[in-house]
C-alpha cells in the first residue's frame, strides 16, 4: 500500500454474519474498512478473531481483497465472532454472539502505533461492550487526536449505555446514527426533544453529524447546514440485504471527509454506496467500476 493513500481504521468488531443466504464477512468497522479499501484508501480493520477455522476464512477473506491484516490479534481462547441475523421485510433483526474474541481487544503494539498515525478511525458502541476491548478502544480513540474520528453509534440489543455513549460522542468529531437510535441516545442523553441534533453538536462541539434515514438517504448536519445526497437507485438482487448498507455510509464519510471533499459530494457519494449494498447480498458486496469512478473524483 502507498504511504500516500489516507489511512482508515476500522476499530471494533469482526466477525461473520450467518445470514439466510450464507455467512458473509461483518462487524461495522470491519464492513465500513472493507468499503473504504474499496474506494481507494489504505484501510485495515484493527480487531481480534479466535485461532479457528473462522478466523482463518475472514483473515483470508480480507487477504484476498488486499487489505493489510496485521492489526489483528489472534486470540487462543475466545472463539472468532457471530451474528446470526434473520430479516424481517427485509430490515435486519440480530442475534450477538456472547464472549467473542473481539471483546478481548489489546491496548498492545502495534494497535498502539496505528493509532498515532491514522487519518481516520471509526468505531461504534458493541466493540465497547466489555473489557478489555472498550478500555483499548478507548485509548485508541484518545491517541488518534490527529484523525478524524467517527462515532458509529450502531446500537445493538442492551450492549450500550448513557455512559458509553458519553464517552464515544465526547471522544468523536463525527457521530453518525439512524433515526431510530436518534431518538432513543436523545433522551439517554438529556437532549432536547425538540431539536435533539443542534443540541449533541454543540454540547459535544462536533464538527459533523450524520443522520442515515433509510430509503431516503444521509443528511450531512453542520453547526449552520443540513446537505442531503442525492437520491440513488439500483436494481435488487432476488436476496438483497440491507446488513451494512450505514457502514458503506461511514466509509464515504470517512473518504470525503479526509480528502476535504464538499459537503455534497460526501453526502451524494454516501446515498450512492449505501443504496447499493443494500441492493445486493452482504453487507460487503465488491463495488462497481462506475461508483468506484464517482468515489475518486
Amino acid at each position: 500500500m502507498s504511504d500516500s493513500l489516507p489511512l482508515i481504521v476500522g476499530l471494533g468488531e469482526a466477525l461473520y454474519d450467518l445470514l439466510p443466504a450464507g455467512p458473509a464477512l461483518g462487524g461495522a468497522p470491519l464492513n465500513a474498512a472493507v468499503q473504504a479499501h474499496q474506494l481507494g484508501n489504505h484501510a485495515v480493520v484493527a480487531s481480534r478473531i479466535g485461532r479457528d477455522a473462522l478466523g482463518q476464512a475472514l483473515l483470508d477473506d480480507l487477504a484476498v481483497r488486499g487489505m493489510d491484516t496485521s492489526f489483528i490479534q489472534r486470540d487462543l481462547h475466545a472463539p472468532t465472532g457471530t451474528v446470526k441475523i434473520t430479516l424481517r421485510d427485509g430490515e435486519p433483526e440480530y442475534d450477538i454472539t456472547r464472549g467473542a474474541a473481539w471483546d478481548r481487544l489489546a491496548w498492545e503494539e502495534p494497535i498502539a502505533g496505528l493509532a498515532k498515525r491514522c487519518d481516520a478511525v471509526c468505531f461504534g458502541t458493541l466493540g465497547q461492550r466489555l473489557e478489555p476491548a472498550q478500555s483499548t478502544i478507548r485509548q485508541f480513540v484518545t491517541a488518534a487526536s490527529q484523525a478524524v474520528r467517527l462515532f458509529d453509534v450502531n446500537l445493538r440489543q442492551d450492549d450500550f449505555s448513557a455512559e458509553l455513549l458519553e464517552a464515544g460522542c465526547r471522544a468523536a468529531s463525527i457521530v453518525k446514527m439512524n433515526e431510530a437510535e436518534l431518538a432513543t441516545v436523545a433522551p439517554l442523553l438529556g437532549l432536547a426533544q425538540a431539536e435533539p441534533i443542534p443540541a449533541l453538536m454543540e454540547r459535544f462541539k462536533l464538527g459533523l453529524f450524520v443522520l442515515t434515514r433509510g430509503k431516503d438517504g444521509t443528511a450531512l448536519h453542520t453547526a449552520d447546514s443540513i446537505t442531503l445526497g442525492q437520491a440513488a437507485r439500483f436494481a435488487t438482487e432476488p436476496d438483497a440485504d440491507s446488513v451494512g448498507a450505514g457502514d458503506a455510509c461511514s466509509a464515504a464519510v470517512l473518504h470525503g471527509t479526509v480528502r476535504r471533499w464538499p459537503l455534497q459530494q460526501t453526502a451524494d457519494l454516501a446515498n450512492r454506496l449505501g443504496a447499493f449494498v443494500a441492493s445486493r447480498h452482504g453487507p460487503t458486496p465488491l463495488l462497481p467500476a462506475d461508483l468506484l469512478a464517482n468515489g475518486n473524483n
